[in-house]
């Protein structure tokens, strides 16, 4: 026997739909390109996805039919979302911090029919395009005015393209299954894979990401969108932000802490999250202008865990709740975050920040366990540690174009992360599985030692990886950045990590450097270090011989 409720697909556009109806009237901000602010509301943004959405059919776009976009984060790409999934079109963000080659493989591997570009990104597609042989058009997201001079083929501004299309378009039903994004990994090992998102998928996704100990989104906050949209589907709060009738304020491309204080204070943002390296800049931007930040109530970090000085600054001096979160494009991309229960919101101190520390609990329609070498479970007893796998109704099931499925006969994505369970359910990271450091036959968990050496107050960043070791596999190697105008030696680093870890833990050797690389998501290349550095401790004598087990 069946329900008797009605059918209703759970569609992207629904989405914009209902914010334009019930919060039509309610802010949309974007910096654009001069610094400006460029003001708009749901209403309007929906009015904009009908026009994109009827210009497209008109274009010749199909059902199926894939649409990248290079841009910023935007109300205009937002618009440019919806307009695309309304017809049942893909869209596809790309990544412009991507290697060239990997942004031409991606092209050409969604086949992509039409791109959306912002102006700041011309210059980056015109020595890529005679290899994209899919590309038909090129919609540069700018009036006629602001019209780059290009040499993209068939390109067009994007008033121009539009013209006097009007919104007299009504989006249709179609089954919820249908494919809505096409998001692509950071390809940190290999090319990157695509993973095809569902509009049941963004939108159950969307839903889960509402719920109060997750985003929490409410008619009440201003929403400020930091993270990239290209970056795993900008963690859904193009859509979890209209569906709640939240505020929202989008940064653009002025990512620098001076712009993104000027828009947390000037906007009243209530809520916003991106990566550490993000909000240490913002940090630092705030003290020395004396600012204190009175409207902000919940910070979200990820990509990387949030290190202490930071969860302190922005809790003690800014009144923030921070809350870390872990995720990744797989899992479509919310897979827990780090929120207190009724039977350890009594913790202080030390014990509070080590437990908010931790990647979180995961939500409903997000299932969780570890497993040893040989797939067998481990128990939820937060000690033993094993690979992390996950599933759910959010999560891939197979790689775009591969063919095969990407889970477990019964269903779990591994994540490639080693990390603990406790009997709570929270999820504590060890390492990625090729980061951990494989010391004489025991594991060294980078991000624990890199937790420990962001104390340290004169450390800007740190990173660890394991590089060859010819007695022992594997040793640390530690990488720092310092902050300005501040001296610090490695005998004084290492008496302030000594008490910290164990002593077989203490890295072979620290090398202060200028700068860390990061991947095109903001995350630490460990990749990278350990191509360059992987056989230092061969090759250079350790300044620290610690004691291996």
């Amino acid at each position: 026997m069946f329900g008797l409720m009605q059918q209703w697909p759970l569609l992207c556009q629904r989405v914009i739909e209902y914010a334009a109806r019930e919060h039509g009237q309610r802010r949309v901000v974007t910096r654009v390109a001069d610094g400006s602010l460029q003001e708009s509301n749901y209403a309007q943004v929906c009015q904009a996805a009908r026009r994109i959405s009827k210009r497209l059919a008109a274009d010749g776009i199909q059902p199926g039919d894939r649409v990248g976009t290079v841009a910023w984060s935007t109300a205009q790409h937002m618009e440019c979302w919806y307009g695309i999934a309304g017809i049942g079109a893909v869209y596809h963000p790309i990544n412009p911090r991507l290697f060239s080659e990997q942004i031409v493989h991606i092209i050409n591997d969604a086949a992509d029919q039409l791109i959306f570009v912002d102006p700041a990104f011309v210059a980056l597609l015109e020595p890529l395009a005679a290899q994209l042989p899919s590309v038909r058009r090129y919609i540069i997201l700018a009036d006629d005015a602001q019209m780059p001079a290009t040499e993209l083929p068939n390109a067009i501004s994007f008033s121009a393209w539009l013209g006097d299309t009007d919104a007299d378009f009504a989006w249709t039903d179609f089954d919820e299954n249908t494919a809505a994004a096409l998001t692509y990994t950071s390809g940190t090992t290999g090319n990157p894979k695509g993973v095809l998102y569902s509009h049941r998928s963004i939108v159950l996704m969307s839903l889960t990401g509402c719920a109060p100990d997750m985003y929490g989104f409410s008619a009440r906050d201003n929403v400020l969108l930091v993270v990239p949209m290209c970056h795993a589907n900008g963690w859904t709060w193009p859509f979890s932000a209209p569906m709640t009738g939240a505020g929202l304020v989008f940064a653009g491309q002025h990512l620098d802490g001076a712009s993104v204080a000027d828009l947390l204070v000037n906007e009243r943002v209530t809520v916003t999250g991106g990566v550490p390296t993000i909000w240490q800049t913002v940090l630092d931007h705030l003290h020395k202008q004396a600012i204190r930040l009175t409207d902000l109530k919940r910070v979200y970090v990820g990509g990387s865990p949030c290190p202490r000085p930071i969860l302190d600054a922005l809790n003690q001096e800014h009144g923030a709740e921070v809350r870390s979160s872990y995720g990744m494009t797989e899992m479509g991309p919310l897979g827990s975050i780090c929120t207190l229960r009724v039977e350890n919101c009594h913790l202080d101190g030390d014990e509070r920040v080590h437990l908010l520390q931790s990647q979180g609990r995961p939500p409903f329609l997000v299932e969780t366990r570890i497993v040893d070498a040989e797939a067998a479970d481990q128990p939820r007893d937060g000690k033993h540690i094993g690979h992390l796998q996950v599933r759910g109704p959010c999560i891939v099931q197979a790689y775009f174009n591969q063919g095969v499925d990407a889970v477990t006969p019964d269903g779990y994505l591994d994540t490639g992360d080693i990390a603990a369970i406790d009997p709570l359910g929270y999820i504590r990271l060890s390492d990625r599985a090729k980061d951990l450091v494989k010391s004489g036959g025991e594991w060294i968990s980078s991000i624990d030692m890199e937790h420990a050496v962001m104390t340290h107050p004169d450390v800007q960043e740190a990173a660890v990886i394991g590089a060859r070791h010819e007695k022992w596999d594997e040793r640390p190697l530690l990488f720092v950045v310092l902050k300005p105008a501040v001296s610090l030696d490695k005998a004084a680093l290492y008496e302030y990590l000594a008490p910290r870890m164990a002593k077989w833990w203490l890295p072979d050797d620290i090398l202060f450097v200028e700068i860390i690389p990061h991947t095109a998501t903001g995350k630490l290349n460990k990749a990278a270090l350990r191509q360059q550095f992987g056989d230092y401790l061969i090759n250079t004598p350790a300044i620290h011989p610690a004691k291996a087990p």
